[in-house]
């Protein structure tokens, strides 16, 4: 049986946008979402822009770091496609992405971190769940992400 999202005319998982943040967390999201066999696929990789300072990472290692990432993507989806955003801010660009490439769902893995540390980054976590005009999947970490 599909599951649908709140209006019940599309298949949750026809197309899933999947943020990753590098190869490491590519591979390990693209894993936790593989058993649930979306139809379709977008990896979605934000390069941070500094907004009046310098970037975090020159645009060259970013696009690189994109680019490993988009390829785990593909070991788990060879299908996958790939949308790269440009934005100060993580989630706004998120939500962008989403537009832009239709899915009906988001999907991630929480990249933990104590509670200071959620603190720090405005908790992205709960912007991206309680922001969203479409479904958040938040993905089960695996044993050997303890």
């Amino acid at each position: 049986m599909p599951s649908t999202d709140q209006t019940g005319d599309r298949d949750l998982l026809e197309h899933v946008l999947l943020p990753v943040a590098n190869e490491d967390d590519a591979l390990a999201t693209a894993e936790a979402l593989e058993p649930y066999r979306p139809a379709r696929v977008t990896a979605l990789h934000v390069v941070e822009k500094g907004g009046g300072v310098p970037d975090k990472t020159p645009v060259e290692q970013s696009e690189e770091l994109a680019a490993e990432s988009y390829a785990a993507v593909r070991s788990v989806f060879p299908d996958a496609d790939e949308h790269t955003a440009y934005d100060r801010d993580v989630v706004s660009a998120i939500f962008e992405a989403a537009d832009a490439v239709d899915a009906s769902a988001i999907a991630y893995r929480s990249r933990g971190g104590n509670r200071l540390m959620q603190f720090l980054s405005g908790d992205l976590t709960v912007k991206l769940v309680t922001g969203s005009d479409r479904p958040v999947i938040a993905l089960p970490h695996g044993p050997s992400d303890e």
